[in-house]
């Protein structure tokens, strides 16, 4: 939502909601029922509001049944409290959140469990190999011999350009040239 009045109002919807939830309604199914998110259209005539319920997936099903049936119930407080000229429609969507959740943290288990279990494979054993398999530069000592000549003891080559060179540059057009 890039519209902040439909921001504010759509965060006055989640708060009037989750209060009058907990507050007025009477319902059973709806004891354990969360409200997460809501969401306003722009034009502030249609608010979809997330929700969640703690318990197996039938009890969600029971908490969104009973949301429907609260529908006019809610959307009558909600344009009571809000004013607006128009009141929005609500449409109540499970939140899926916690469950992806839930299905983040069994991975999660699942690769601490893996770890643990190649830690245990892993003890009293030993690397294949020297302590330090990695090569390191000979390093030249006076008993070795002559040591290889330096930089600035390298022949010099004359800076003399080839003939094929040499043609190249004249063949050149000369709009580049």
């Amino acid at each position: 939502m890039a519209n902040p009045r439909a921001e504010r109002v759509a965060k006055r919807i989640q708060q009037i909601v989750a209060q009058t939830i907990n507050t007025r309604m009477k319902d059973p199914r709806l004891t354990m029922v969360t409200i997460t998110d809501t969401r306003v259209t722009g034009d502030l005539q249609h608010a979809t509001v997330f929700f969640t319920a703690i318990g197996h997936e039938h009890q969600v099903k029971d908490a969104a049944r009973g949301l429907e049936a609260a529908k006019g119930a809610l959307r009558s407080e909600v344009g009571r409290q809000l004013g607006l000229r128009l009141t929005p429609t609500l449409e109540f969507v499970a939140d899926e959140l916690p469950e992806g959740a839930r299905t983040f943290e069994d991975v999660l288990a699942a690769a601490l469990h893996r770890d643990a279990e190649l830690a245990r494979n892993a003890e009293g054993k030993e690397y294949a190999g020297e302590a330090d398999p990695y090569r390191k530069p000979r390093e030249v000592t006076e008993d070795d011999g002559a040591a290889a000549p330096s930089d600035s003891e390298a022949p010099s080559l004359p800076h003399a350009t080839s003939a094929p060179e040499a043609s190249r540059e004249t063949d050149a057009p000369e709009s580049l040239a």
